[in-house]
């Protein structure tokens, strides 16, 4: 399964930085977020590709669920895939933008790919190994690297969100004495955690669950956690919430080996 996700999420993000050399095409959706040519290109690509290969596993993508199409999830195993994470850095020309594409299983993300096309860093993880490669001329170069969380540092390194950083985020991070971080756009930055780079990223605005699967996924399969607020691990599969829509994350903290 892993090299399916690994191929179409390369696929897509070629596609991507080909809009990405010309120029997107940008709109914005009702709660003001941009969407280019890029997402929904990448996504048709995705999408036809998990039909394909997984057809009896329901996809829960970014731009299909804004246009009405949600899938039954009752079976407990289904993928999510935000084909652009990270619009608003594509849009701005800085290349911390990725393909996601994540695994849940029974409410927890077990295998996820991440790949920042404009970077050329493809991360991916299942079944306990997470692993990192560069990607040239649409494949990978060379050989993957295994990564895994580190312990965190005496002099602890934060990452917040480039373009929706938070009061409480700074107020977390004072709190404990973190004056250390860094701000990273798209799901990049649970990439890094991952990759023993960085210790914690506090998350005290809005996300989608889509944003964060695949990531997440990588994150804990290299030793590290993704918590809400309550000390509980982040689920998936969130429908019918009182308080929020479907598919959306509550805070969360983020972190590698504590």
């Amino acid at each position: 399964m892993l090299e399916i996700l690994e191929k179409s999420a390369i696929v897509a993000g070629q596609a991507i930085l080909d809009i990405y050399g010309a120029g997107p095409a940008v709109i914005y959706k009702a709660d003001t977020s941009p969407v280019t040519d890029a997402d929904h290109r990448a996504e048709h690509i995705i999408l036809a590709d998990l039909a394909a290969a997984f057809p009896g596993i329901p996809v829960v993508a970014e731009e299909a669920v804004a246009a009405g199409h949600v899938p039954d999830i009752a079976g407990g195993r289904f993928f999510l895939v935000d084909p652009l994470d990270g619009t608003k850095e594509f849009v701005e020309r800085n290349s911390h933008f990725t393909v996601n594409i994540g695994l849940i299983e029974n409410g927890a993300p077990t295998a996820g790919v991440v790949y920042a096309p404009a970077l050329g860093v493809l991360y991916s993880a299942a079944a306990g190994r997470a692993r990192k490669a560069i990607v040239e001329a649409g494949s990978v170069a060379g050989c993957w690297t295994s990564i895994g969380c580190r312990r965190c540092a005496d002099r602890p390194l934060a990452l917040t969100s480039r373009w929706h950083n938070s009061v409480e985020t700074i107020a977390y991070l004072a709190e404990r004495g973190i004056t250390d971080y860094e701000a990273v756009g798209s799901s990049l930055k649970f990439c890094l955690l991952a990759e023993g780079l960085a210790d914690i990223y506090p998350r005290f605005s809005r996300t989608m669950e889509w944003d964060t699967a695949a990531g997440d996924a990588i994150l804990r399969t290299a030793g590290g956690e993704t918590l809400t607020v309550a000390g509980k691990p982040l689920a998936y599969g969130k429908r019918n919430q009182p308080e929020d829509s479907d598919f959306a994350n509550p805070w969360f903290i983020a972190r590698g080996r504590v």
